[in-house]
């Protein structure tokens, strides 16, 4: 008679499934928590019945999903551009100052980006900051930020750090005898770069540009401060009084993120096959004449996804602090007021990042050293939860636990709360630990195999190490991005539990400007704390 873990390894070699059954097992049940909130909004559809089918092919569906569609490609485009350019001259260049450009430049990552929209456009309308700065110099305020183009300018400038951070990982860590030897047979820089550097990082630019679209699709502050009508703005119009419209606008987002994220995960598998082990000191490239242009590049970019947002919501505190113009109703700020919603926020978003590195890990060993069709497909469900709005997600959730004997008294918990931030951010953390499961040099665990060295032992003194700066990279994503999610936390945070998140929101909404200023200012310094201690200062060693 079969043992029970035999016959698990029968079905998976008679199945063509590649890798070991201890990865299989963790990997499955990672795949099937994720398809928790999918499973819903397909169960959901199916009881609508025909109201579902005629919303999906309506003509009133068809201008929301192109619209979705072209920003996010457009917004990817740009950010995967912007965000490639930065991790080459502060990773590989002498770009003046570049320590505290690794440091500048993935912030605007942790300003909200409904925050920045609105900081933004309320900059450029009558009685706004650039008004009052263009006005003595006899200048008219730049045109109001709204529609594609408003939308299109602050997602690019807040989501180009998806790109840079695992880009400057693996650009950082790449070893310069590979372009030595290309420049020895005649390659130039174009071909240097075409050849050789592009194969080796392409797998890492592709994992960000890939956040960059799902984060765009999934976005509902931005384009609904700017008036462009996507699927997400009409799924939280419509979450209340139209319940069949939003779920079916949800299974579109659903599909579109299915498809790309397909798309992606056979593109990678090409491109992983090529990397080369990173951790070796990376040769620097002298700029010449274009250190200046470099340097002004970099400025404009950090300067319109934080800077000029900064600015914004300084000018909003002081001013409502000094009891100065209106609309600052609120015209005393306490810093102390402040020290639960800090609480609150940080320590939810470090167990949201342990946690996510630590399930998707056994996922990122299948889909980057065993491959196969069936590891990408589970690579596929992890990656499509992202684009499910927070809202849905959350909904779902609250759905199962009320509806499933013994669950509710997960209903507006703490851990149904981090579950719904893991679900939605997971593939952040899984698409860095691939970058950095495939960067580990495997003749070194097979020397320590050859040596005696056990599983555990292998993976503790020699792949942790290794992996550390991608896995601290993915981490980082997924805490930046718990530290400013809004929907899934007004939806199923516990009563009277908040965050920095949701107190600018409840200030925006009151119009308690200065408390919405303040506010943002320390979730942005709480968060770039945390970039440098778990982002840039492990990934010091690679430069």
């Amino acid at each position: 008679m079969l043992h029970v873990p035999a016959l698990l390894r029968a079905v998976i070699r008679a199945a063509g499934l590649r890798g070991p059954l201890w990865l299989w097992l963790p990997a499955l049940i990672i795949a099937t928590l994720f398809l928790i909130p999918i499973g819903y909004l397909v169960a959901r559809n199916i009881t609508e019945g025909s109201a579902t089918f005629t919303i999906l092919f309506s003509s009133s569906t068809a201008k929301p999903l192109m619209n979705t569609l072209l920003l996010a490609l457009s917004v990817s485009a740009a950010a995967a551009a912007i965000g490639t350019l930065l991790a080459w001259l502060t990773m590989r260049t002498d770009l003046p100052l570049r320590g505290a450009w690794r440091i500048i430049c993935p912030l605007p990552l942790v300003l909200p980006s409904f925050v920045a929209a609105a900081a933004l456009q309320a900059a450029l309308s009558p009685g706004g900051l650039a008004e009052e700065v263009l006005h003595p110099f006899g200048l008219q305020s730049p045109t109001r930020m709204e529609g594609f183009w408003g939308s299109f300018f602050i997602l690019t400038a807040v989501c180009y750090p998806y790109v840079y951070l695992p880009a400057a990982a693996r650009i950082g860590g790449l070893p310069p005898s590979l372009e030595e030897a290309s420049r020895l047979l005649g390659k130039g820089g174009l071909g240097t770069f075409r050849r050789v550097i592009w194969p080796q990082v392409r797998s890492a630019i592709q994992a960000g540009t890939l956040l960059t679209f799902l984060y765009v699709v999934s976005d509902f502050g931005v384009v609904k401060l700017m008036g462009f009508e996507t699927l997400s703005t009409n799924v939280f119009v419509n979450r209340l009084y139209d319940a069949p419209l939003a779920f079916a606008l949800g299974i579109i987002l659903a599909v579109v993120a299915l498809a790309v994220a397909g798309l992606e995960r056979a593109s990678a598998n090409r491109s992983q096959i090529q990397l080369a082990p990173s951790g070796i000191r990376a040769r620097r490239v002298a700029l010449g004449p274009w250190k200046i242009p470099a340097t002004l590049g970099a400025f404009l970019a950090v300067g319109a996804g934080l800077l000029a947002p900064i600015s914004v919501l300084a000018w909003w505190a002081i001013r409502g602090l000094t009891g100065t113009g209106s609309g600052f109703d609120r015209t005393r700020v306490e810093l102390s007021a402040l020290g639960e919603p800090v609480l609150n926020t940080v320590v939810t978003g470090l167990v949201t990042a342990i946690l996510a590195i630590a399930l998707v890990l056994p996922l990122a060993y299948l889909t980057s050293r065993y491959g196969g069709r069936a590891a990408a497909a589970l690579h596929t469900i992890v990656a499509s939860s992202f684009a499910v709005p927070g809202l849905l997600i959350a909904l779902a959730l609250v759905f199962m636990v009320l509806r499933i004997p013994g669950l509710d008294f997960l209903y507006l918990s703490l851990p149904l709360l981090v579950f719904a931030y893991i679900v939605h951010f997971g593939v952040q953390a899984l698409r860095s630990a691939e970058v950095g499961v495939a960067t580990v040099d495997r003749r070194l665990e097979e020397a320590a195999r050859t040596l005696g060295a056990g599983r555990l032992r292998r993976f503790l003194r020699i792949e942790l190490p290794l992996m550390a700066p991608a896995l601290a990279a993915g981490a980082g994503l997924v805490l930046l991005s718990t530290m400013k999610e809004l929907p899934a936390t007004l939806l199923a945070a516990p009563v009277g539990f908040e965050t920095l998140a949701t107190r600018i929101w409840n200030a925006n909404e009151d119009g308690f400007l200065a408390d919405m200023g303040l506010t943002s200012i320390v979730l942005v310094a709480v968060s770039a704390g945390l970039t440098w201690l778990l982002v840039i200062r492990n990934s010091n060693h690679l430069n």
